[in-house]
């Protein structure tokens, strides 16, 4: 039989700590690019997007009542990514 492998529920300020430290280092790293006039088109609209759809899932999330936590995961999961990614490319 399967078992799937369960997430503990992080405390509330240690996902923002997270999502602040994910947010720090993806705007460092997008500012140095634009700084060294690296930072594609293709980049910046992915800026755009990404704001508008984690916008999007973070209201449809207090809409729900599904609280705080689930509100800030949209912006947490898509700065970690930015960040692992934008690592990859420097």
């Amino acid at each position: 039989m399967k078992t799937t492998a369960r997430r503990r529920k992080r405390a509330l300020p240690l996902v923002m700590a997270d999502l602040m430290m994910a947010s720090w280092e993806t705007i460092a790293r997008r500012g140095m690019m634009m700084a060294r006039g690296a930072c594609t088109t293709a980049e910046y609209k992915r800026m755009v997007m990404e704001k508008a759809a984690a916008a999007q899932d973070s209201a449809l999330a207090l809409v729900t009542g599904r609280g705080a936590r689930a509100a800030l995961a949209p912006w947490r999961k898509r700065a970690a990514a930015n960040a692992r990614r934008l690592r990859r490319k420097s």
